[in-house]
């Protein structure tokens, strides 16, 4: 249930930055009564959490988009689940007294570099609605797995946002603005966006929770299986509600249900498993899809879209019956 932090998925935007803790601070300020300025060893003093999350870049699965997308080339291996350590996010906006006419709130990491289209440097800015934060239970998170949050993964601070795709949960921390209007960054407005032609028109809607998907786990691609009773095992996750159901077919056989493993959520991945029954020699192909408690499922060719974001299109793994 929980990867390893040497495993787990790396995704940045611009070299990383190596911040000094000593003199680190998180400024907290914009639309705020009182501003402030808190120290990793303030942060540590405060009223701490720790929750199980799993993040996924909303490029996952992007290489089996046809026509094939820019961007990085993701299999599926761009999800991980950790044990996280921090403090809640809303504790600290409410500690800065946020101001009647505050609408969203911006995320500004360390990290900064050249991106497309503009001349100036750009920093890693993202921004929720305080909607969207009260309804999260966002953490500033200084642990990852019981150990100090390696450099990689956004030491000393980052942001976790349960249930959203990573973009969201902005690394290497040093700013949080609260604002009175919309914000319109590069990562917020012209990245991160699912961006389709519908009935001739550009449509154009934020990357926000992460869609449903299964995966199959075991037995593995193009492995040599003797017949028999084999036990289908994976994980299935969605940010949008806890996962209803986990579907398996063999061939292009009947769906059949698989048991779900571990208490429901939408924060984390859940286990699940089904034996099946392989007859052999033969090569076939095993098929996974989830349904959560929206009513939301897979489909079976993923959703072409210009950036390659949300492809969640039930995955195939053939194998060989000796």
């Amino acid at each position: 249930m929980i990867t390893p932090n040497a495993q787990f998925y790396v995704r940045n935007h611009f070299p990383t930055p190596q911040l000094d803790p000593s003199s680190w601070q998180l400024k907290v300020g914009g639309s705020v009564e009182r501003p402030l300025a808190l120290s990793l060893q303030d942060l540590h003093a405060m009223h701490s959490e720790t929750l199980v999350v799993t993040l996924e870049c909303a490029g996952n699965g992007r290489s089996m988009l046809r026509p094939t997308v820019a961007g990085e080339q993701w299999g599926l291996g761009a999800v991980s689940t950790a044990e996280w350590t921090g403090i809640p996010l809303l504790e600290v906006l409410e500690r800065a007294r946020i101001s009647a006419d505050a609408r969203e709130v911006l995320f500004r990491g360390a990290d900064a570099g050249s991106v497309e289209g503009h001349t100036e440097i750009a920093s890693f800015e993202r921004s929720l609605k305080l909607d969207e934060i009260r309804n999260s239970s966002a953490l500033l998170a200084y642990g990852m797995n019981g150990a100090p949050l390696p450099v990689q993964h956004g030491y000393p601070l980052r942001l976790i946002v349960p249930g959203w795709y990573g973009v969201a949960s902005v690394k290497w921390l040093t700013a949080v603005e609260v604002l009175d209007a919309a914000f319109s960054g590069f990562f917020q407005s012209e990245r991160y966006v699912y961006e389709w032609q519908r009935n001739g028109k550009e449509v154009r809607e934020p990357v926000r929770l992460q869609r449903v998907r299964a995966l199959i786990t075991e037995p593995g691609r193009d492995q040599d299986i003797e017949p028999g009773d084999v036990a289908v095992r994976g994980l299935a996750w969605s940010g949008m509600a806890p996962i209803a159901r986990v579907e398996v077919s063999i061939g292009e056989g009947t769906w059949r249900e698989a048991q779900l493993l571990g208490d429901p959520s939408r924060d984390r991945w859940q286990e699940w498993e089904l034996i099946v029954r392989l007859d052999g020699p033969c090569t076939t192909t095993l098929r996974a899809r989830a349904t959560d408690l929206t009513g939301s499922s897979q489909p079976r060719q993923p959703e072409w879209n210009r950036l390659g974001y949300g492809s969640n299109a039930i995955q195939d793994v053939p194998l060989r019956i000796r």
